[in-house]
């Protein structure tokens, strides 16, 4: 019997599954197929339309859809499937049975926030459990679409989930998102996150069966990793600690990574709660010290920080303070900051979602004056991000909405939105990655015009845009920075190899200073090259080791 696995993608608050990320979920449902003794295929949404391969579903005795967004995003590796793709797909599919899960079944899809139970989904199966656990339910005869797994089921599954990685179309460049915990481990929880209402208190897996699932990942040919299923890092371990953190666990997890991944190249992780850790200092401190010690450069702490504003804070049940905010971004730097080939080890970014109950046009100030301030403090921030709240509708503020009429006009929330990446975003990318700075291994995505653009893998990574048409994985040097992306030149090279529009990228330099270097080559000594290139230029050569 076949099985087709139709990766959708998901994006929750703890998990996420848009390429060239490959989500647990997915990994899981497979595990679970082969246990059960089935061929396992797996295809994601963006090839079923870019090969225009809708009928494929027809050659499979089960089709498996995984997808939903419960919150907001934009997304450059892929686009999510969407409700009217779903009822495509599903009205195609006459062959095999149907079954769809993931967080469309109680939530959102692309495209509005449509509801998927008002939208309907006809499909033979609509699980609102956990799709592998309904797998395995279903093969045993005894199909519960509600079915939940408990981690002994996923410690099962999870290992045999890396079959499906090489048919990924960004294989061998995946991310595989790691789980190593549910739920949320706060005493109350924020209006508006899906986190407890679908996963409920912190649950946290074994270091062992961790280890075990990137084991047999990295066997497969993964070689980035992201501990991304997880509310809050910081808190792994705590509920058999107590609720107290637990830098020991953290120290077994990275350390056994390490020996089990050892040529690994990408081992990141995702959300931080900065008022736990504010809260912990003295514990959470030496788990930041750990992350650095195993982690690469270039990894992010998500701090779900969402406003800055007391008042919006304490209506959504937000926990922590804006000074304790402040205290959490300042110990992430003063650990995390070190820099290895350029790039720091660890640095926090900051969310925000603008609609929140509360919210004024104070809000949006006291938010930007509060970035101003961590910028004006020296302290860095990898990424700022900025969404607008999606209303599910099992969460309290839902029913907020439903009963009141609060809106901020959308101009108000673009116009403080553009202020803090005119002054805020590019000056703090001018010192995340200063001009000289290597970035390696950066894959291309797309070519626009002269240049094309692409990223490194990891979380959070910076788009580059280099002059040129590369297809194959180049290494850059930054000459310049935009909002949120910066500019790169091919490295290592030489002022001598370089191509007009790789001068021109470089500031200070011109059509006309360019032309004249290009004539005048090659430069076997610095005075020929002075007399062309002015001083402020020369030093910013020096610092991409052009000369």
């Amino acid at each position: 019997m076949k099985a087709l696995i139709l990766d959708g993608y998901v994006d929750e608050p703890a998990v996420f599954g848009v390429p060239p990320y490959v989500s647990p979920y997915v990994r899981y449902l497979a595990g679970a197929l082969v246990l059960c003794n089935l061929e396992v295929d797996y295809i994601t949404i963006d090839e079923l339309r870019k090969e225009n391969l809708w009928e494929r579903v027809n050659d499979y005795d089960y089709l498996f859809v995984v997808a939903g967004l419960t919150v907001p995003g934009r997304y450059k590796g892929g686009t999510p499937l969407s409700l009217s793709e779903l009822e495509r797909i599903l009205s195609i599919a006459k062959k095999p049975l149907k079954i769809v899960g993931g967080p469309i079944v109680e939530g959102y899809s692309l495209k509005g926030g449509t509801v998927a139970k008002k939208f309907g989904i006809h499909a033979d199966f609509v699980v609102s459990g956990d799709i592998e656990a309904f797998a395995l339910s279903y093969f045993k005869g005894e199909p519960n679409p509600n079915a939940r797994s408990n981690y002994e089921i996923i410690n099962m599954v999870a290992p045999y989930g890396s079959v499906i990685l090489e048919k990924h179309p960004n294989f061998p460049h995946v991310i595989c998102e790691i789980e190593l915990s549910k739920g949320c481990e706060r005493r109350t929880f924020c209006t508006f996150c899906t986190e407890p209402l679908l996963h409920g208190r912190l649950r946290s897996r074994s270091v062992d069966s961790i280890l075990m699932e990137i084991k047999s990942l990295y066997k497969a040919g993964c070689r980035a990793f992201r501990f991304g299923r997880t509310a809050n890092i910081l808190a792994y371990g705590s509920d058999r600690n107590g609720g107290k953190p637990s830098p020991k666990l953290i120290e077994e997890l990275y350390s056994g990574t390490r020996e089990v991944a050892p040529s690994l190249e990408v081992l990141h992780t995702d959300n931080a709660n900065p008022s736990y850790l504010v809260s912990y200092e003295k514990e959470c401190k030496k788990i930041v010290e750990t992350i650095v010690k195993y982690n690469t450069p270039g990894d992010v702490f998500s701090f779900g920080i969402e406003s800055f504003d007391e008042i919006v804070l304490k209506k959504n049940n937000i926990q922590g303070s804006p000074e304790e905010f402040l205290k959490a971004i300042a110990i992430v730097n003063e650990i995390g900051g070190v820099r290895v080939e350029g790039v720091p080890k660890l640095l926090p970014g900051v969310n925000l979602i603008l609609g929140l109950p509360g919210e004024t046009e104070d809000t949006l100030r006291k938010n930007y004056l509060y970035l101003k301030k961590i910028l004006d403090a020296g302290y860095l921030l990898r990424r700022i991000n900025i969404r607008k709240l999606l209303v599910h509708p099992l969460t309290p503020v839902y029913e907020y909405f439903r009963n009141r009429k609060h809106k901020i006009k959308n101009h108000l929330h673009q116009k403080w939105k553009r202020k803090i990446r005119e002054e805020i975003d590019h000056e703090m990318l001018k010192r995340v990655f200063p001009v000289g700075t290597v970035l390696k291994k950066v894959i291309p995505e797309y070519s626009e015009g002269k240049y094309t653009f692409g990223r490194q893998l990891g979380s959070y990574p910076i788009l580059v845009g280099a002059p040129g048409k590369y297809d194959e994985i180049i290494d850059v040097v930054v000459v310049s920075h935009g909002e949120r992306s910066v500019t790169g030149i091919r490295y290592p090279t030489s002022i001598n190899t370089l191509t007009f529009e790789e001068l021109v990228s470089i500031p200070g330099i011109g059509n006309a200073i360019a032309r004249e270097i290009i004539l005048n080559r090659p430069f076997e000594k610095r005075e020929d090259l002075e007399r062309i290139v002015p001083p402020e230029t020369m030093l910013t050569l020096e610092k991409l080791k052009l000369i």
